[in-house]
């Protein structure tokens, strides 16, 4: 994949979480917070998964020498800033979710070609960066899922975020602004 395509492939990712908070800014403190018996217990739960996903591989892609001592305490400050019980509704997960998302824009527009080549050791093997932030948007998009399963199940309703629906919706703007 090229800076391009990742640069485009987070752009989705953002405005796909986005429309996820959205929809479930709809929902009342007991509705999020319930206990659905899914992967991740509640709504909350899995969107902070999500977020602290996407807040930990952001953390390990920013430091230039990753090792064992780093990635232990990498797993501590996780922990330590995504509990879900520090987010009793939507609005407390969306200022975090704010903080992470301008991190990681910052951190996506500084991408070349060259540093989507680069190495990171991953358990007993190397991964390229390129294919570690496709893993980071596929593993968004499925958790993402589950919530629109979820929010359907509160008789909620979930908003769209298929990647074509967010081209089109591009598309549309760009053709406003030309």
């Amino acid at each position: 994949m090229t800076k391009d395509d990742i640069q485009l492939l987070f752009e989705y990712d953002r405005w796909a979480n986005n429309r996820v908070l959205q929809a479930a800014s709809s929902l009342t403190a007991e509705q999020f917070t319930r206990d659905l018996s899914g992967s991740f217990r509640s709504v909350r739960d899995t969107l902070v998964h999500i977020i602290g996903g996407e807040w930990g591989w952001l953390t390990y892609w920013k430091e230039p020498s990753p090792n064992s001592a780093f990635l232990a305490d990498l797993w501590t400050q996780h922990d330590a800033l995504f509990n879900p019980n520090a987010f009793p509704d939507v609005t407390a997960l969306q200022l975090k979710w704010a903080e992470a998302e301008r991190e990681q824009a910052e951190f996506v527009s500084q991408l070349t070609n060259e540093s989507l080549e680069k190495l990171l050791p991953v358990r007993t093997t190397q991964i390229s960066l390129a294919h570690l932030m496709q893993h980071l948007a596929n593993h968004s998009t499925y958790h993402r899922g589950q919530v629109a399963l979820m929010l359907r199940q509160l008789d909620a309703e979930p908003l769209a975020t298929d990647f074509h629906v967010f081209l089109l919706q591009r598309a549309r703007e760009r053709q406003l602004r030309d």
